[in-house]
């Protein structure tokens, strides 16, 4: 069973999932997957109180997901998966978790080498993560917000870079 959603947002769980991406999927769990917040007791709680109650939250340690059943076989339920890195979602990947399709709606980097929008900066290890996904057959897209459209990364990197990766 596919998810709902896959995204990467370097803020997690915020406005933009809640009104709009959760009640456009009718999602009834999120999935966050973050070393960080899975090791810290105050950043799981402040998501759990941010999330509407009738929304299963599941946190998870990027590695852990990878190997979990969830993140394998998935199940039933309208699930969104939330990284808040490139980074993690291949290190997810090489743990086993699989998805056909990737959001990228909010990504900044102190090092950045490719502005794709206002809200999405990549760095090189970035643009190489992503060049994996795709090449593993990954749809990756950039979109903030339901609404807006959405474009292909293929498109979006820099030829230069798709020679040299």
């Amino acid at each position: 069973m596919e998810f709902s959603l896959v995204r990467v947002d370097c803020r997690l769980v915020h406005g933009q999932i809640i009104e709009t991406w959760l009640p456009f999927l009718r999602a009834t769990r999120i999935v966050v997957v973050s070393d960080e917040v899975a090791g810290s007791f105050f950043r799981e709680t402040v998501i759990r109180m941010a999330v509407p109650r009738e929304v299963e939250v599941l946190i998870y340690g990027v590695e852990e997901f990878g190997r979990s059943e969830i993140a394998r076989r998935g199940d039933e339920k309208r699930t969104i998966v939330l990284f808040g890195g490139v980074g993690d979602v291949g290190r997810a990947f090489e743990a086993g978790f699989r998805c056909r399709a990737l959001n990228v709606g909010n990504l900044y980097s102190d090092d950045c080498k490719l502005q794709c929008s206002p809200s999405v900066c990549l760095n090189d290890s970035d643009i190489a993560r992503i060049r994996r996904l795709l090449d593993s057959g990954v749809a990756v897209e950039l979109r903030s917000v339901p609404s807006d459209k959405p474009l292909d990364f293929r498109g979006l990197l820099p030829e230069s870079e798709e020679k040299g990766h």
